[in-house]
This record gives structure tokens, C-alpha cells and sequence, in this order.
């Protein structure tokens, strides 16, 4: 692929869920991915988005298009949904494998040292795991609501949603390793109030403990097994920054 990219998707509006055309542009040499509401010439986008801020996946049965592809990016710190779809799939998978290039090209520069099957491995993910888990608030006895969650696990984030096509998260979780005090357990503290999900689940982390609820034994072991494998991977100096970041925003 080459260093730019332009042209025309179906993108989900924000607020009122509507997919409108909009024009998206991408460019290696700044280093951006960039779209525009309006068409006109000299228009200023709508959003800049950096490339070494994105994610990119499939996500046909989330977005109900064939062709659907979730952009996922940090704005002001805070993760960012974006929604788009093409009537060709080629166009689609044409826009995933440029957004590839241009964060392979900026990994290289970033990280000259690195072997090129180790940058590979950073270009876009998948999420570990996502949907229904219920979330109770950090007050006792506060209620539980039905949450969208979503588990990336490179960057170390449980983030939850109130509906899987939400552009912001209700909230996010970051998870440390167990060497920083965090682990996952099955089951709620005593005097929780119940959950309509019955498998409890706490995510125990260093400033306070986080409970959800899952709905079969099944996906209880699905959500901790995903969960562990992150807390048990070691913390590299970037996962510090990023912490740092979480427990300044409680």
C-alpha cells in the first residue's frame, strides 16, 4: 500500500447513529488520518486522528454491514469509537491494510531498534473479548447496569459501553499486572447488592475494586481467563504512564 489513501465511507454518526457519507483521508508522511463533513475544497476536517494513536478492526456483525470496520483512537485520553462501512469490501480491506502501512512506517521510526516481526505484532488487534457483562457503580449497595465491555488487551484496558456502538465509553478500567496489585476474582464482596447477571466477578485493582456481573459460568470463565492473561503479563514503562494517567482521572 501506499502512503495515502483518500476517499468515501459510510460513517455512523455519533449522536443521532446515522451513517452519512464522509470523506477520510489518509497520510503516511503527516502521520494522520483525518475526515471531513463537508466536501468542499479548504474545508477544515472534522476530526484529525493520529496514526500512532489508532486501531483498526473488523467488525461486521457489531456494525450489521459485511463490510464494517471499527477505528479506534484516543482523543483527549479517552478511547474513541469510529464506525464506518463501504459497499465493496475490497475498498474496506483496502483502508485496514493502508491504516496497517502507516503504523508500520511510524513504528520504524519510533522504535529503530526493533525487529520487524516484533513491530508486525503492534499494527492493529483485535479485542481479546467483548460483550454483556453487568457493572455496579463504586458506591455500596449502588444498582447494576447492563454494559457493553470491551477487553484490549495490548493496551491494557477494560472499557465498558451502554451500547456496542457507543462512540464513547461509560468508563475504563486499566489492568496492571499481579507485581502491581491486580488480580481477578469470581465472585462479589459480601453485602453486594444482586446482580440480575448471577457470576460475579471483581477486578481488584490498587485504588479500588471494580465488580461485574456475568451471565452464565460459561463466559464468567471467558471474561477471567482473558483478564488473567493480561495481569499476568509484566508492565513495560509506557504501561506506567498510562496508569499513572487512569488513577489521576478517578
Amino acid at each position: 500500500m501506499t502512503g495515502f489513501l483518500e476517499g468515501l465511507l459510510w460513517k455512523r454518526g455519533r449522536d443521532n447513529g446515522q451513517f452519512l457519507q464522509r470523506k477520510f483521508v489518509l497520510s503516511e508522511k503527516e502521520g494522520i488520518l483525518k475526515y471531513f463533513t463537508k466536501m468542499e475544497q479548504g474545508r477544515e476536517p472534522k476530526s484529525v486522528i493520529r496514526i500512532c494513536d489508532i486501531n483498526a478492526t473488523f467488525q461486521p456483525h457489531k456494525i450489521g454491514n459485511q463490510n464494517g470496520l471499527q477505528i479506534t483512537h484516543l482523543k483527549d485520553g479517552i478511547t474513541r469509537n469510529i464506525f464506518v462501512f463501504h459497499q465493496e469490501g475490497k475498498v474496506i480491506v483496502d483502508w485496514f491494510n493502508a491504516i496497517r502501512a502507516a503504523r508500520f512506517h511510524y513504528l520504524q521510526v519510533a522504535f529503530p531498534g526493533a525487529q520487524d516481526q516484533d513491530l508486525v505484532k503492534k499494527l492493529t488487534r483485535t479485542y481479546a473479548i467483548e460483550g454483556y457483562m453487568e457493572k455496579s457503580g463504586p458506591r455500596p449497595h449502588e444498582g447494576f447496569k447492563r454494559r457493553w465491555c470491551t477487553l484490549d488487551t495490548m493496551d491494557r484496558r477494560l472499557m465498558y459501553f451502554k451500547d456496542p456502538l457507543d462512540a464513547f465509553p461509560k468508563g475504563e478500567v486499566f489492568i496492571g499486572s499481579i507485581d502491581s496489585g491486580y488480580s481477578v476474582h469470581t465472585e462479589l464482596p459480601l453485602g453486594t447488592q444482586n446482580a440480575r447477571f448471577p457470576h460475579g466477578l471483581t477486578i481488584c485493582t490498587p485504588e479500588r475494586n471494580f465488580l461485574f456481573a456475568c451471565e452464565s459460568p460459561s463466559h464468567l470463565k471467558e471474561w477471567v481467563a482473558a483478564l488473567e492473561d493480561v495481569i499476568k503479563r509484566p508492565m513495560c514503562p509506557q504501561d506506567y504512564a498510562v496508569e499513572a494517567r487512569f488513577v489521576h482521572k478517578r
